[in-house]
């Protein structure tokens, strides 16, 4: 009888294990059954950090509730809801793996769901490149932005700083007669507006708005180069097949041709084009009107876009100086914080691996400080900056600018004055280096002018896996007086996108290698010497020499004629 009762609470206790449902429970530290980088992956990743899916979701595709309670736990943190601040999103399959009661089995009804709601056809759906300039500019970034718009159906919103090319404008053109609406924040329209009479209508906020594109400006300097092509004005569901445009170079022949610049293309990513319509949208409704063409009405976005709007996609994200600003009407007015560098900062400090930064420049206090940090206290990270020549600084004009800035702070009696001091523009790649990072410049001329410059225009940062990038200067300026955005990704889905661009730094590293010992033989031998010269990766020593050795042979370089007319002088003659 003790026998017949034992073996009856025995098969009572396996009912009630069982009364789940009839799945069994396959926790297993086995190696995961979906591959990381595959578009499946994604898929799953998508399932299970989207707030709306639920416990009832994954159980109705056949998940052990135990299992399903788990991925949620860790989904949405300790206090076990979903768009707080301990939100805990799956990054990789292998941490949906690591979850207790989750195995090859449950990652298979996994992508099963993803798959039968849609997420895998949008994942599949995803479209993503990027051109890297200088190119022919048949193979620009113009030249690609003027396709997209050129497939635009109902909307472009474009934020822009610097704008000429021809091919974007006869694409803009185009678009409206066949009833595409058109918004642009344009820079330029700042300037314009103050013409009189005709020169308004030749001006090129004129033209566009004689286009039928409606332009308008805002009070602070508006630095961004995005470009939302059908997107999520008025419709929360066309930010999941919009395309976004965005990156470093303005639409201009030089951005195209000449300088290092990178602009990136992406289609089916809601989560940027809506933050990217949300900051969009922030500053048309704080605008002011180019008036040009009086037939043109102001349309705002109907679809209000909150944080709790927006799609969570791990591994993705976009940082705006606007978050330093507070406005009222048209009038945006600087805070004190530091959204974007405050960012950079966190992660230099906890690089682990490498630092690679390509940018035209080093002038942000805070970032400065962190690099010196790092290289001072862990010198085995792989620490890389890439400058624009117009950074470079000689030993006296270093030791000059830590003067003033000393001598600032010393009158200083408030902390904005302070604030103030340290700063103002102050160019750290000198400072950098002398603390142990490598620092190489883009050279190309003894005097900096921009009429001749090849500029290295990128704003890139990579740091151990993750790439950040935008419009977004390493400057003061730039977190406080512009609006610009840094984007950041990370993990598999963008691993190959982080490699493109570290890729792209190291080609940039050794521009013009090997050049150098030439143009040193012909400042030497030459009657006439190149003063403006094909670009070259040089060290700050081999700037300082080859500089010296120009003024040694051509000493009418530092002339009042030559300084002040910079344009007119690419040789000197001996």
């Amino acid at each position: 009888m003790r026998f017949a009762l034992a073996s009856l609470l025995l098969a009572s206790l396996s009912l009630v294990a069982c009364s789940d449902d009839s799945i069994e429970s396959d926790e297993s530290d086995v190696t995961s059954a979906v591959p990381e980088t595959t578009v499946e992956a994604q898929a799953l990743r998508a399932l299970l950090n989207d707030p709306a899916t639920t416990q009832e979701v994954l159980t109705k595709g056949k998940v052990t509730s135990s299992a399903a309670k788990a991925l949620l736990a860790h989904r949405n943190g300790v206090d076990g809801a979903i768009r707080t601040s301990d939100d805990d999103l799956f990054d990789t399959v292998a941490e949906v793996d690591a979850v207790k009661n989750v195995g090859p089995a449950t990652l298979q009804r996994l992508v099963t769901i993803a798959t039968d709601r849609g997420y895998l056809a949008a994942e599949k759906a995803k479209k993503r490149s990027i051109v890297f300039s200088p190119q022919a500019a048949a193979q620009s970034h113009n030249a690609e932005i003027a396709k997209v718009i050129g497939q635009a159906k109902t909307s472009i919103d474009i934020a822009m700083y610097s704008f000429s090319d021809a091919g974007i404008s006869a694409a803009l053109d185009a678009a409206v007669k066949r009833g595409v609406k058109v918004r642009f924040v344009f820079e330029t329209a700042g300037e314009d507006r103050k013409l009189t009479g005709g020169a308004i209508a030749t001006s090129k906020s004129g033209k566009l708005e004689a286009l039928g594109v409606d332009v308008r400006w805002v009070n602070k300097i508006m630095h961004h180069k995005f470009m939302i092509v059908d997107g999520a004005r008025d419709d929360a569901e066309a930010a999941k097949t919009a395309t976004i445009v965005s990156g470093s170079g303005n639409w201009s022949s030089g951005a195209a041709t000449i300088y290092d610049e990178n602009t990136m293309f992406m289609t089916g990513y809601p989560e940027l084009s809506l933050r990217l319509q949300k900051e969009f949208n922030l500053m048309w409704e704080h605008s002011t009107d180019f008036v040009s063409n009086s037939s043109l009405v102001f349309e705002p976005s109907t679809l209000a876009l909150t944080e709790e709007s927006m799609p969570l996609t791990p591994g993705m994200q976009i940082f705006f100086t606007s978050d330093n600003f507070t406005v009222k009407n048209a009038t945006f007015s600087v805070t004190s914080k530091n959204t974007v560098s405050d960012e950079l900062v966190r992660a230099i400090d906890a690089a682990e691996d490498r630092i690679h930064i390509a940018s035209g420049h080093l002038r942000s206090r805070p970032v400065a400080e962190a690099i010196i940090r790092k290289v001072t206290e862990e010198p085995d990270v792989d620490v890389m900056i890439y400058l624009d020549g117009q950074e470079y600084v000689s030993d006296a004009t270093n030791a000059q600018q830590i003067e003033d800035r000393d001598e600032c702070l010393a009158a200083a009696t408030t902390d904005a004055q302070k604030r103030a001091c340290v700063d103002k523009s102050f160019l750290y790649g000198r400072e950098v280096e002398k603390a142990g990072a490598s620092v190489r410049y883009k050279y190309y001329a003894y005097r900096w002018d921009t009429s001749y410059a090849a500029q290295m225009h990128n704003k890139v940062l990579i740091v151990d896996d993750a790439l950040y990038t935008g419009s977004y200067n390493l400057s003061d300026n730039a977190e406080h007086n512009t609006f610009e955005n840094m984007f950041m990704f990370r993990g598999p889905e963008f691993r190959d996108l982080v490699e493109q661009y570290e890729t792209q730094f190291q080609k940039l590293w050794v521009t013009g290698d090997g050049l150098l010992d030439g143009l040193r033989s012909d400042i030497e031998t030459k009657s006439t010497i190149p003063i403006v010269f094909p670009a070259m990766s040089l060290s700050w020593a081999e700037v300082r020499d080859l500089k010296s050795l120009i003024a040694a042979e051509c000493p009418d370089v530092n002339s009042s004629e030559f300084r002040t007319n910079a344009p007119a002088h690419k040789t000197c003659t001996k």
